[in-house]
């Protein structure tokens, strides 16, 4: 239980105690009521005695009497019997102490804590105790008891009677009327001789103060010295001294005689108060009906049990019910009245105090000490006959005992009652006086004895009586022997619940018992106790007895929070049912605070529920708010219908809350909105295409984000404004977005662009299982006008000023910033979805998104009402709110401030700022193809359109992918005497016709490298005067080349455009689209070069280059399911700074090449060095372009699309180039420079590099045909393959990338390999040719020895000095050489040792000695080189030729 102000021995004290009944003449009321009191009210704030009384004992021991407190009344007669139970004003007078007796505002909460429990609790419960204490003093005088009767009468009379002493007499005959007439039964009196106490009040004011003196000496010879008493009150006029302050002690009593005096009020205005809330809840119950403010409803509602069933205007009801609650509470204030004791002195206070003390210790002790004298003597003197024949004579002479039936009792306690004079009455009536003067042990003892006889009788209800009060006697004797007999207690209660059917006297001994079980710190027994009292006869002292069992649970040693919280809930219930919201309300909010985020989500949901609904009753609808928005904001696991009906009660409340705050809207709760998933678009939406034409993708809200995408577009901008900036990127440059997420960097105000629109894509999620519909949906925003573009109108108005479309008019609302307003917007039940809104601002400025507005809509479930037309409708409870939206940027996590504390940095995307017009374009793409050949080239066109008001220029794109495109080059116009016929054809490429001559040499043009480049790859785009004005549009052509590589392929343009105006704060804008391009394999080409084996003399044409070979081994890898019949090879030709194809080697002389599928075929060509070029020795990159037509076609390979797309390859191809801007201007000199330049820096990498180096790249130019729709369709296209060195192939395929094989783990570590470093290639240093001649005969009848002479050719193929040493003794194993007649030999000197200059030809004559007819292998000498400053170095053993054979007949 909770704390309480007084201690238990006091509280029991101070509930039994002396009754004193008042008599008072008519002018002696009078004199009272000039300080607005009766003469009982007077005397009740002095009724508690100050100092010790003092009492004898039957066995003339002295007994103290301490802090002794006496009751006063008026006399009230009545001839109806008392009830054994309250009357019902009692019990609505019961009612109004509590509701009157609240929690104080500022009250001290105890935090009671309790495993990961921390509760604050009120640690008082003074409703409680006024109940309680009133309910004791509205206990009703019973037969079988005599605490409450009458043991003195004060017969008052005032001095200004004529006779005083003759009104004396009619006050005593009256009180002996009352008394022994037999008529009233009302009052009860203690003991037949009641003491008279005459009191002469005296006005000091008005009366004669010298007649009072003699009256009252008159008064003290009749009545003796201790019977009577001269009081002097009145002594200060009201207008003589208003100055003066004098304390008032009676406001607080005056509550409670009030109560005494309602009883006899009209009951039938409140009868009904008690049951409000029942009749809200039930709207079948009428609310005119009157039910007892003690009894239960009639319709049993359960504490859990949630109102679906009641219609939209319960709340209504409640809120009319409480307004007229008020308004009554309201005139029961005006009615209490104030100001008393107005006539009073400090010194007549003093004078009354003096008064009651007087009487109590001169009069009312010794009376009572007399009495029990009398009683003991009576008792003793019947103690010589024994126990039994005393009981047998009762039995057969009647012993005064009248069988006799109670109509005032129900039948179940029927019982015996006892004769006024009975003995076990008179043993009853001796303990009741010894417990009045604190004498608990004497009191104990007879009422222990008075207990035996009751039963004995069967007298339970006296019995149950005498038992309660040995309990508590026990109790207060105070370390007495005996331990607190808490079983006489419970026998009690259940004899007067049970047998008496009294539940006043049950409930008044459970809080008797309560008290004393929690002094001893017995909290699980005082808890069941409390329990065990609740029932249906009466809400108020369920809930009261609910709580302080609640309290109990709480208060143990161990806490049991949960009883604790479930008993507030219950008790809260009954408190609800009783009409005490208030109470109600405070219950479930403190058991709330042990189910609140527990997972407890129904019990959640009803207190929120409960805790709103009285909220709003109570006028506190912020509250009600509060509570309401719990239980939608939590994941609810009711049904739909309760979940409608929670939902119906929210709105109806928050429409009352908009009401009453007309200006601002309120936030809502439903539905949730994701903020962080929150996406904010700046720009156009993209254009749809129109016919054939195919509009870039750019961005737009369908696209989800990638952040490795992102980071390439942010790389391709940061390329692009590079080369914009001739190279540098500015230190101020911002990536472009277009789209704002959670993931992108949100750190900077986003710029937005004047009249062209911002959208916001909210998620909202829907949580209920109703759907909710949202209406009249907008965006919420502040704009600040930047001052620097306000015109004269508007500056003087808005200069400084915030505008918000909140409160602003919707004219100047839409003068700055439009605002789309979606009308209607459904979320079905437990859904999330996307909504887009727009705003289109029309002024420069700040733009802070701050929310959304909408009016929330939910069709009541089953609700309907008839329109005009008779058909049903269902009622919309609609309510106009906002939500906020709240963005917080990434978690901070640097320092360790940051790491130690939860910080967020700033996110920005809602805060634009709106900077001036920039021009906007729109790209299109016509005939782009989605499927390509590997390699095929085909042409497409691409057009761009600027759809602002603002010019654009600085037009340039950048691509993942350079190599899959080109604009095409300004400068490839071809020469005016060939006759273009692509047209005809429908080629990409500028063909011309031209005569076939068998083994003619490639035509050649020199080409500028300059013209095809583009520096980091990015394009400038063609555009005529570099700028499109707004609305133009141009169309240009875009040739496309198939990727190397087979598969699909993702490639992504970057356009790139800026605005004729400078200085703005968005510097260019940029538009993206991104392609995929299926790629089906075409042909596969292998190229390899090797050196002549022909001798130099006879290679006329070769022009220093020794004889080069190139071959060329063309394969058709498509696969048949393609439908392209065949492929044509109608070109070969060749691109390089230093090498050129210089004829075809055709041995068959059949020039047409095709290829069916999987067939190949072997080109051979014959490749050459250049000329040098003047440009070349000016370190101008010129590039010599070679054609060789195997058709009657010509394509020019230098113009556009063929030598951009060379170039192209050049650069990115997968296969390797020969890095075409690395090489030093020597490398070209190769004919004229000697070797003192090369003997400083030379080393054998070089060497070798140089010696074997070959910079020549092939373009092989095909025509496919394909059958498409009966139809025949021409495909070309083009591959490129480089060749670098000497006898190693290269490919025109880019394999495909394998994944990587699964690696067995090893768990122990193997030896590592030794590692052999890899040696320098000088086996191609020296070239070797043999001349003879290849038939030669010879007589060895003659002459057994054959002598042939051969010249060995020894060519330095590198530009160093070479040591070289030839070795004739040398004899092949190589199989090559065993297969032929080996035995011959070399006659003359066997071994050379020679030194060749850069690119020298030494030739040596030897001699071949044979000895038999044959075919011989000549090719045996060894050939040993080495640079000659490498001194250290061994001589590497050169590359031979082919097998030399000579036939010997």
């Amino acid at each position: 239980m909770a704390q309480c102000a007084q201690s238990v021995q006091e509280f029991i004290q101070d509930s039994f105690v002396p009754m004193v009944a008042v008599l008072s003449s008519q002018e002696a009321e009078t004199l009272s009521r000039k300080n607005n009191l009766n003469f009982a009210e007077l005397l009740r704030p002095f009724c508690r005695l100050t100092s010790e009384g003092h009492v004898r004992d039957p066995n003339n021991q002295l007994q103290m009497v301490k802090n002794l407190r006496i009751c006063v009344n008026n006399l009230v007669s009545s001839p109806i019997p008392s009830s054994c139970s309250l009357s019902p004003s009692q019990y609505r007078l019961l009612g109004e102490v509590v509701l009157s007796s609240q929690p104080s505002e500022g009250a001290q909460a105890t935090v009671v804590k309790t495993g990961d429990y921390s509760l604050n609790l009120s640690g008082t419960t003074p409703w409680f105790e006024a109940y309680r204490d009133n309910f004791l003093q509205l206990m009703p005088a019973l037969d079988h008891e005599f605490l409450n009767h009458y043991l003195a009468c004060l017969l008052v009379v005032s001095s200004t009677e004529t006779v005083p002493l003759e009104q004396f007499l009619k006050l005593s005959q009256e009180q002996h009327r009352i008394q022994h007439s037999g008529e009233y039964t009302h009052p009860k009196w203690f003991i037949p001789n009641t003491l008279k106490y005459y009191i002469l009040l005296h006005d000091m004011s008005e009366g004669d103060e010298q007649r009072a003196e003699t009256v009252y000496e008159d008064m003290k010879q009749r009545y003796g010295p201790h019977g009577c008493y001269l009081l002097k009150i009145n002594s200060r006029t009201i207008s003589a001294e208003q100055d003066e302050q004098i304390p008032d002690p009676w406001s607080q009593y005056l509550l409670r005689s009030n109560q005494r005096n309602q009883e006899v009020l009209d009951l039938a205005p409140a009868a009904n108060t008690a049951f409000v809330e029942n009749s809200v809840c039930k709207t079948k119950v009428d609310l005119t009906e009157k039910d007892g403010p003690g009894e239960s409803s009639s319709v049993e509602t359960h504490p859990l049990q949630l109102d679906t069933d009641t219609s939209s205007a319960s709340l209504q009801i409640l809120s009319i019910i409480n307004t007229e609650l008020k308004k009554g509470l309201r005139d029961t204030d005006t009615l209490t009245p104030g100001n008393y004791g107005a006539c009073l002195t400090l010194n007549d206070h003093d004078h009354i105090r003096q008064f009651v003390q007087e009487f109590t210790f001169r009069g009312l002790l010794p009376h009572i000490e007399k009495n029990i004298r009398q009683l003991n003597d009576q008792l003793i003197s019947r103690k010589g006959l024994s126990r039994s024949l005393f009981t047998a004579t009762k039995k057969w002479f009647g012993g005064g005992k009248v069988p006799e039936k109670s109509s005032s009792e129900p039948k179940s306690t029927y019982g015996l009652l006892y004769p006024p004079e009975a003995p076990e009455l008179q043993i009853r009536k001796m303990a009741d006086l010894c417990f009045l003067v604190q004498h608990y042990e004497l009191a104990y003892s007879c009422y222990h004895t008075a207990k035996k006889d009751f039963l004995s009788d069967q007298a339970m209800l006296y019995a149950a009586g005498a038992l309660e009060m040995a309990a508590v006697s026990a109790f207060l004797q105070g370390g007495g022997p005996r331990p607190y007999p808490a079983h006489y207690m419970d026998t009690a209660i259940q004899t007067y619940r049970d047998v008496c059917r009294n539940m006043v006297l049950a409930e008044r001994c459970a809080l008797l018992s309560a008290e004393i079980l929690k002094s001893q710190a017995k909290y699980s027994e005082a808890a069941s106790l409390l329990i065990k009292m609740t029932s249906e006869d009466s809400d108020l002292r369920s809930a009261l007895l609910l709580e302080q069992a609640a309290h109990c649970f709480i208060n143990m040693r161990n806490p049991m929070v949960r009883k604790f919280a479930f008993h507030m809930i219950l008790a809260g219930h009954r408190f609800s049912k009783a009409g005490q919201r208030r109470h109600a309300l405070r219950c479930y909010c403190q058991a709330m605070q042990v189910y609140k985020e527990r997972g407890w989500s129904l019990a959640e949901d009803h207190i929120n529920f409960t805790i709103g609904r009285h909220s709003f009753t109570l006028g506190q609808p912020e509250n009600a708010v509060m509570a309401f928005r719990q239980i939608l904001v939590n994941d609810s696991r009711q049904s739909a219908t309760q979940q409608a009906a929670f939902l119906r009660e929210f709105l109806y409340v928050y429409k009352s809350v908009t009401g009453e705050n007309e200006g601002q809207l309120p936030e809502l709760p439903l539905p949730y909105i994701d903020d962080s998933a929150t996406r904010v678009f700046f720009g156009h939406e993209r254009c749809l295409a129109e016919g054939e034409k195919q509009a870039a993708t750019h961005v737009s809200l369908d696209q989800e984000y990638d952040q490795s995408s992102s980071a390439m577009w942010c790389i391709l901008e940061e390329q692009v404004v590079s080369s914009a900036n001739h190279g540098i990127v500015p230190g101020n440059f911002q990536p472009s977005q277009s789209c704002l997420n959670s993931q992108t960097d949100n750190l900077h105000h986003p710029l937005a662009v004047v009249e062209e629109p911002i959208i916001v894509e909210l998620t909202f999620r829907n949580p209920l299982k109703v759907s909710l519909t949202l209406s009249n949906l907008s965006l919420l925003w502040k704009f600040a006008v930047d001052e620097a573009v306000l015109t004269d109108t508007t500056s003087e108005q808005m200069t400084g000023e915030t505008i918000s479309n909140e409160k602003a008019s919707a004219l100047q609302k839409d003068d700055f910033v439009t605002t789309e307003i979606i009308k209607e917007f459904h979320i079905g039940s437990e859904e999330t979805k996307m909504a887009r809104l727009r705003l289109l601002p029309h002024r420069m400025g700040q733009l802070n998104i701050v929310g959304v507005v909408y009016d929330l809509t939910s069709p009541f479930i089953g609700d309907t009402t008839s329109n005009t037309e008779g058909q049903q409708t269902p009622n919309l409870m609609m309510v106009r709110g906002r939500q906020d939206l709240k963005i917080q940027g990434p978690r901070l996590n640097l320092t360790k401030e940051d790491k130690m504390q939860i910080r967020h940095n700033v996110d920005r995307r809602l805060d634009p700022i709106i900077t001036p017009p920039m021009p906007l374009m729109e790209v299109f793409f016509l005939q782009f193809p989605t499927a390509l050949l590997c390699g095929e080239i085909r042409k497409a066109y691409v057009e761009f359109c600027n759809v602002s008001a603002v010019p654009l220029c600085g037009l340039r794109v950048v691509s993942t992918h350079p190599d899959f495109f080109t604009f095409g080059s300004q400068a490839s116009t071809p020469p005016t005497h060939l006759t273009p016929v692509s047209t005809e054809n429908c080629s990409a490429y500028k063909t011309f016709a031209t005569s076939l001559q068998l083994g003619s040499e490639a035509s050649e043009i020199l080409i500028l490298a300059e013209e095809f480049r583009q520096p980091s790859g990015v394009i400038k785009i063609p555009v005529t005067g570099d700028m499109l004005q707004p609305g133009e549009s141009i169309q240009l052509p875009l040739w496309l080349r198939g990727p190397d590589q087979e598969g699909v392929h993702e490639i992504n343009f970057l356009f790139y455009y800026e605005s004729s105006e400078k200085q703005l704060k968005i510097s260019h804008r940029v538009l993206r689209h991104t392609v995929f391009i299926c790629a089906s394999r075409s042909l596969s080409i292998q190229a390899s070069a090797c050196r002549s084996t022909a001798p130099p003399l006879h290679c006329v044409d070769d022009k220093g280059s020794r004889g080069t070979l190139v071959f060329i081994d063309v394969e058709n890898v498509n696969t048949s399911e393609s439908g392209i019949h065949e492929f044509h090879i109608i070109q070969v030709s060749s691109g390089s700074q230093h090498w050129r194809l210089h004829k075809y080697i055709n041995p068959s002389k059949d020039n047409d090449c095709k290829l069916s599928s999987r067939e190949r075929a072997k080109l051979c060509f014959r490749a050459t060095r250049c000329e040098p070029h003047q440009g070349n020795l000016d370190n101008i990159e010129k590039y010599t372009f070679a054609d060789l037509n195997l058709g009657t076609e010509r394509i020019i390979s230098s113009y556009t699309p063929c030598g951009d797309f060379f170039f192209r390859c050049c650069y990115t191809s997968a296969f390797e180039p020969v890095d075409l801007t690395s090489r030093t201007p020597n490398n070209s000199k190769s004919q004229n420079s000697g070797p003192t330049e090369y003997a400083a820096g030379s080393d054998v990498t070089r060497i070798a590099k140089t010696c074997n180096e070959l910079d020549l790249n092939i373009i092989v130019i095909w025509k496919a045909y394909m059958i498409e729709d009966n139809r025949q369709l021409i495909l070309e296209g083009q591959l490129h393959v480089g060749l670098q060195t000497f006898g190693k192939e290269t490919s025109s395929l880019v394999p495909k990338e394998e994944a990587q094989e699964m690696v067995l783990l090893k768990f122990k570590s193997e030896i590592p390999p030794s590692v052999i470093l890899p040696f320098p290639e000088l086996s191609q240093l020296i070239k070797t040719n043999l001349h003879y001649p290849e038939t030669f005969t010879h007589h060895f009848v003659q002459d057994s020895l054959c002598l042939v002479p051969v010249t060995l050719t020894l060519s330095n193929c590198s530009l160093a000095l070479i040591d070289v040493i030839i070795d004739l003794r040398h004899k092949s194993t190589s199989l090559e050489s065993l297969e032929v007649h080996s035995s011959f030999a070399w006659v003359g000197q066997s071994q050379y040792k020679l030194q060749l200059s850069q690119q020298e030809v030494v030739s040596l004559t030897l001699k071949a000695c044979f000895f038999r007819a044959g075919v011989y292998n000549l090719n045996t000498p060894r050939v040993f080189a080495k640079p000659a400053d490498q001194s250290s170095m061994c001589e590497t053993s050169q590359q031979t030729a082919s097998p030399a054979l000579i036939i010997i007949n």
